[in-house]
């Protein structure tokens, strides 16, 4: 049986899957009484979760009362992103205990691949000195708001930000899924990468050292035995 709580968020549910839509719409659709949609639309209103649109329906010419659609706020997009990072952290959690944390880190580096794979052409459809940009590019286009600049470091180099992070809730606990991430960046851009910052651990910005191709030849160290950094694929966490 459905409590109060259940039923009111199936109605949001409904809204941002379907909405703007109608009283009359969300009443036919879930089987309920004109005044208990109106409760839940009241109660949905006064917590911000929902807003009215004013407009003529389509299916009424002429005169009449403009009808209410009720559309998503922001606000009530952002409470079901976190539900769903919710969801993904508790079955992360069920997977460590369960797998181990090993089963996680290859869970990341498949949630990568599809990532790593789509941006592959673009990125090595450029010159070298391009493909930061292109790959902040191609993160942009996913919602990662990313960009790309000269490295401030006197090292050289270039940096990548991302100002937002789709699944930083769930990488606050869970930093493998960064650091597949950062593996498939230094993948992508053919050169050592190093993670400076993130926003899941509390920065403003996930950023993101890409260090200068002139140093990454794979000269051997002096003793003749491979670098850290070489044995490790040139990654640095």
């Amino acid at each position: 049986m459905h409590t109060e709580r259940d039923t009111r968020a199936r109605v949001a549910r409904l809204i941002l899957e379907h909405g703007p839509v109608t009283a009359s719409v969300l009443g036919e659709r879930m089987g309920l009484t004109p005044a208990a949609v109106r409760r839940h639309l009241d109660a949905l209103l006064a917590e911000g979760m929902i807003e009215i649109e004013t407009r003529r329906s389509p299916a009424k010419k002429g005169r009449g009362r403009p009808a209410k659609w009720f559309a998503i706020t922001d606000a009530g997009r952002n409470a079901f992103v976190h539900a769903y990072d919710d969801l993904a952290t508790s079955a992360l959690r069920f997977l460590a205990e369960t797998a181990g944390e090993q089963a996680v880190a290859e869970f990341a580096r498949r949630q990568v691949a599809d990532l790593e794979r789509r941006y592959h052409p673009a990125v090595q459809a450029v010159p070298p000195h391009q493909r930061v940009r292109k790959l902040a590019e191609a993160l942009s286009a996913d919602g990662y708001a990313a960009a790309a600049g000269k490295a401030p470091q006197s090292g050289g180099g270039e940096q990548l930000c991302q100002h937002h992070c789709p699944v930083a809730h769930v990488a606050a606990e869970f930093p493998q899924l960064c650091e597949a991430e950062t593996e498939a960046f230094s993948r992508l851009l053919g050169t050592p990468v190093q993670r400076l910052a993130t926003i899941a651990h509390g920065d403003g910005i996930c950023t993101t050292h890409v260090s200068p191709r002139s140093l990454c030849g794979g000269e051997p160290a002096a003793d003749g035995q491979i670098t850290d950094d070489e044995e490790s694929g040139g990654i640095s966490l």
